[in-house]
């Protein structure tokens, strides 16, 4: 059974920084795409970025703020977020292999 966790959303304020992390299980190999995407209120979903083989993307509006990694023994996929706005409030989602965790609400404040 697969299960994707995600956690580290809080309220912050402007230019503050979070840590989201999406604890996989029951994924075997690295062979796949891992994604965070987000879903702000009253809007639809939006891709944020991707990891696979150590290769990085990031969609335009976080590139430079925010760093994907993925930690292969841990099994786990991290989002380093920095100077935060507020237009990155939203519900993050971890994705995977067709997978999706329940999301982690991160909140930014002025």
């Amino acid at each position: 059974q697969v299960q994707l966790v995600e956690s580290g959303g809080d309220f912050v304020q402007t230019g503050g920084s979070l840590r989201l992390s999406c604890a996989a299980s029951g994924l075997t190999g690295s062979s796949y795409w891992m994604n965070w995407i987000r879903q702000a209120p009253g809007k639809g979903l939006e891709w944020v970025s991707s990891i696979k083989s150590g290769a990085t993307f990031y969609s335009e509006s976080v590139k430079g703020r925010f760093t994907i990694s993925r930690d292969g023994a841990k099994n786990t996929l991290y989002l380093e977020m920095t100077s935060l706005q507020v237009e990155d409030s939203a519900v993050y989602f971890c994705a995977a292999a067709g997978y999706w965790g329940q999301g982690t609400q991160v909140t930014v404040s002025s």
